[in-house]
């Protein structure tokens, strides 16, 4: 008898990411890809990284369920289905640690804050998608201000010894904000943390209105932003649960799952 493998694709603002599951549930492969300007090739280019390193999968043609999710979800044809971000990153928090209640999720434009129910489906959720400003395309616009890599300026705020607010609440105001603090020869650290700060206030907004529950995790690119963890266990009075799985694939994990859970009953 044929193995069953099974797909999800999240095609996001900025990155591509696909995530491939064997029949008994376990991860075999993940793959993340900047995002191209077409959400399809996107998602194909993803799903073939992923499938090729997935053994005994090699082609997409050779899965029996995808599911498609993020904000190009509607752009991939090949499918065999479509379902929201927002649960699918609940339910692959719930796969990663059943415990986990809340979670904070940071893409690349938007920002979700997503109360869990305890069979990992989606009890409440809140949303900011008005602005740029705390997501990933923010820190990358303030991480080309202080001439530094994403990575390097994620691990800036660690050394600060105070925080300088940033009180602009428009990602374009706050980097004319950041450049004339820079130009009053503030130390850069304390900037950087209260960049941080910034958009750790943005995330307790959207908490507040789901309810903040033990245990949270912090799913999407930005979760690998050290400085931002720091921030949010100091802002939240609580700790960040860590994830079993890369962070920035726990949408296309959550996808992945719901395939099997469909695809198994074909």
């Amino acid at each position: 008898m044929l193995k069953k493998y099974f797909g999800g694709c999240d095609v996001g603002s900025t990155t591509g990411k696909a995530v491939i599951l064997d029949e008994n549930g376990k991860m075999i492969a993940g793959s993340i890809i900047p995002s191209e300007i077409d959400p399809e090739i996107t998602a194909r280019k993803a799903l073939e990284k992923a499938c090729t390193s997935a053994p005994g999968v090699g082609d997409t043609e050779n899965l029996s369920y995808l599911i498609g999710t993020g904000y190009g979800r509607n752009e991939v044809p090949f499918a065999n289905e479509n379902i929201s971000e927002i649960s699918c990153h609940a339910m692959g928090a719930f796969w990663c640690d059943p415990s986990i209640k809340t979670i904070v999720d940071i893409g690349g434009q938007d920002m979700k804050a997503i109360a869990v129910a305890d069979d990992g489906s989606v009890r409440e959720f809140a949303m900011n998608d008005k602005c740029a400003a705390g997501t990933g395309r923010f820190f990358e616009a303030m991480s080309r201000i202080f001439r530094m890599d994403l990575d390097e300026f994620s691990k800036l705020s660690l050394s600060a010894r105070k925080t300088i607010p940033v009180t602009s609440q428009c990602s374009v105001f706050a980097e004319t904000e950041v450049i004339s603090l820079l130009a009053k020869r503030n130390p850069p650290a304390d900037i950087a943390a209260g960049i941080q700060n910034a958009v750790g206030k943005r995330c307790f907004t959207l908490l507040k209105r789901v309810g903040l529950k033990p245990r949270l995790t912090v799913t999407g690119g930005c979760a690998k932003n050290p400085g931002l963890l720091m921030e949010l266990k100091r802002l939240f009075q609580i700790d960040i649960v860590p994830l079993t799985v890369d962070p920035q694939l726990i949408g296309a994990l959550g996808a992945a799952i719901l395939a099997s859970g469909k695809g198994s009953l074909r």
